[in-house]
């Protein structure tokens, strides 16, 4: 489905760009929308975005790690996309905040892209024939989920998605872990499957056509 959506090719800008958004937030360490609309060109250093996350639990923190994300071709491809053309260290990358915004106006403007984006993303999703939902949010779970089934250790997604709780990555990484213990547990008598389809005795009695019980 990942790859699906990578692939898909919109018909109308309005939805390439939610999708390059989107992609933009799977792609940057599940990177929150509220992040990227404040990144501004002085979180670029070199080959990495460096940045704090915006979100208000942040005030409560006594040590706030800065998250580092490498800047691969395709997020590359997106920022040139996207970009705004103003291009000063306190400029924003892409041209959704504006400056001299209050509290209430950035909030709603905030809104009306997560609601630009997930209207692009569902579009794309029926489209493609996906029947999971592909919101925002699925873009951040997914960047983990795909980490995980990489065999990337568990703290190390935790340092990525800027999480300072491990029970907090832990409850990302839930549902897929509960998933993979369902797919291991079968495995465990797999061979019953080999055994029966090649026991002569099993094949023997399946060319009857048993009458069946009411």
């Amino acid at each position: 489905e990942l790859k699906s959506i990578f692939y898909f090719k919109p018909d109308n800008g309005k939805t390439a760009t939610g999708k390059d958004y989107w992609l933009f937030c799977y792609l940057a360490n599940g990177m929150n929308v509220k992040d990227m609309v404040y990144l501004r060109w002085k979180n670029i250093q070199d080959e990495y975005l460096i940045f704090e996350r915006a979100k208000t639990e942040r005030a409560n923190r006594t040590d706030p790690r800065p998250i580092t994300v490498y800047l691969t071709e395709e997020l590359n491809d997106i920022i040139q996309r996207n970009a705004n053309n103003k291009k000063m260290p306190d400029d924003f990358i892409f041209p959704i905040m504006q400056p001299g915004l209050n509290h209430l106006e950035q909030f709603d403007l905030l809104n009306h892209i997560r609601r630009m984006i997930n209207d692009a993303m569902e579009a794309i999703a029926i489209e493609l024939g996906i029947s999971k939902k592909v919101t925002t949010i699925v873009s951040r779970h997914s960047f983990s989920t795909q980490l995980k089934r990489s065999g990337v250790s568990t703290e190390f997604i935790q340092e990525a998605l800027g999480h300072t709780n491990k029970q907090t990555t832990e409850n990302y990484l839930d549902s897929f872990e509960k998933e993979v213990k369902k797919e291991f547990a079968k495995k465990l008598t797999s061979f019953k499957e080999d055994f029966e389809d090649n026991d002569p005795l099993k094949k023997k009695l399946k060319e009857f056509d048993y009458p069946r019980l009411c």
